[in-house]
C-alpha cells in the first residue's frame, strides 16, 4: 500500500508543478525561470542531504554513475525543462503536459534500439494510443485562448522535443542508478542531487550568454518563491516519492500510477487557469495516460 500511495503522491507533485510554472512564466522567460528553479531546488536537495547525514554519499558515488547522472541533468533539466517551460507558455498546461509526459515511450524506444530490450505487444499498443492521443490534443488552436495554429504547432513540436530529450535523460539516469552500489531510494536521491547540481553549475556558467543581464536575478520575489516551490515539488519530492514507490512495488505498478498526472493537470488547467479544455483534448489526455500505462504491462 505504501508503494501505491507514494506513486500517487508523486503524480500529484507532477500535477502541481506545471501549474506553478505556468503562473510564474507570466512574469519570467523560460530560461530565466529554469535558472531560478534550478538554484532553489539544488539548495533544497543539499539541505536535505545535510540534515539526513547523507551528504558524504554524494562524494562516494561511483564515478561512472556520477557522470551519467550529471549528463542526465544537462540534457534533461537544462535543455528539456527549458523547452518544457516554453511549451507551457505557448500552449498551456492542458496540452503541453500530456504531450511532454509521453517520454516513457521514447525511453523504451531507446532501450530497444541501444540496449536490445524486447519489443512487446503492449509497447506497440501503448505507442498507438499515445500517437492518437497526441493527435487529438494537437488539434486546431482556439483564438479565445490566444493559441493560433502557428503557435499551436510550435508548442506541440516543442513538447514532443521535450519528451524525446527527457527520454534520453531518463535512460541515462536509469543506467546511473544501475551502476550505483547504494540502496535504491538513497541512490535516487543522491543521483538526483548530482544531476541538479550539474544543471545549476552549467546554467550559472552560461548565464551571461543565455540570460543576458542576469534576468533571473531581477525576477520578483513572488516569482522566485513560486519557481522554488515548483522545482522542489517536482524534482525534490516527486523523485523521492517515486524512488520510495519503486523500492516497495514493481515498476509495472508504480510508473502507471505516477503517470496519471497529465490527466489531473488537464482538469486543473481547466478549472484554475481557465484554459479551454475541449472534449478532444480531454480524450487525448486519457489516451496518452492509458498508452503510457500500457508500456509498463509485463
Amino acid at each position: 500500500m505504501i508503494g501505491e500511495l507514494a506513486a500517487l503522491a508523486a503524480a500529484f507533485c507532477w500535477t502541481l508543478s506545471p501549474i506553478l510554472y505556468k503562473v510564474a512564466l507570466s512574469d519570467a522567460k523560460p530560461i530565466s525561470a529554469n535558472i531560478s528553479r534550478s538554484i532553489s531546488t539544488t539548495i533544497f536537495l543539499f539541505a536535505c542531504l545535510g540534515v539526513s547525514g547523507k551528504l558524504w554519499d554524494l562524494v562516494t558515488l561511483q564515478r561512472d554513475a556520477l557522470l551519467l547522472a550529471c549528463l542526465s541533468g544537462v540534457i534533461g533539466l537544462c535543455l528539456g525543462d527549458t523547452m518544457y517551460m516554453l511549451s507551457l507558455s505557448l500552449i498551456g498546461v492542458s496540452r503541453a503536459v500530456p504531450i511532454g509526459c509521453v517520454y516513457p515511450l521514447f525511453t523504451m524506444l531507446f532501450a530497444t534500439l541501444f540496449f536490445n530490450e524486447q519489443v512487446t505487444l503492449f509497447l506497440l499498443m501503448g505507442a498507438i494510443l499515445i500517437v492518437v492521443g497526441i493527435w487529438l490534443v494537437s488539434q486546431e488552436g482556439n483564438k479565445s485562448n490566444n493559441v493560433t495554429r502557428k503557435i499551436l504547432l510550435k508548442g506541440v513540436f516543442t513538447s514532443l522535443a521535450t519528451a524525446i530529450v527527457w527520454g534520453v535523460s531518463i535512460t541515462l539516469m536509469k543506467n546511473a542508478l544501475t551502476l550505483s552500489e547504494l540502496a535504491p531510494a538513497d541512490a535516487a536521491v543522491i543521483a538526483n542531487t548530482a544531476r541538479m547540481s550539474a544543471t545549476t553549475l552549467l546554467f550559472l556558467t552560461l548565464s551571461p550568454l543565455i540570460d543576458r543581464r542576469f534576468q533571473f536575478l531581477k525576477l520578483k520575489r513572488k516569482t522566485w518563491i513560486i519557481l522554488a516551490l515548483a522545482g522542489i515539488t517536482a524534482l525534490g519530492l516527486g523523485w523521492v516519492l517515486l524512488a520510495v514507490s519503486l523500492s516497495s512495488i514493481e515498476a509495472s505498478r508504480a510508473v502507471p500510477i505516477s503517470s496519471v498526472s497529465p490527466l489531473f493537470t488537464t482538469l486543473i488547467g481547466a478549472f484554475f487557469l481557465k484554459e479551454k479544455v475541449t472534449f478532444r483534448i480531454f480524450v487525448g489526455s486519457v489516451l496518452i495516460v492509458l498508452g503510457t500505462s500500457a508500456l509498463f504491462v509485463v
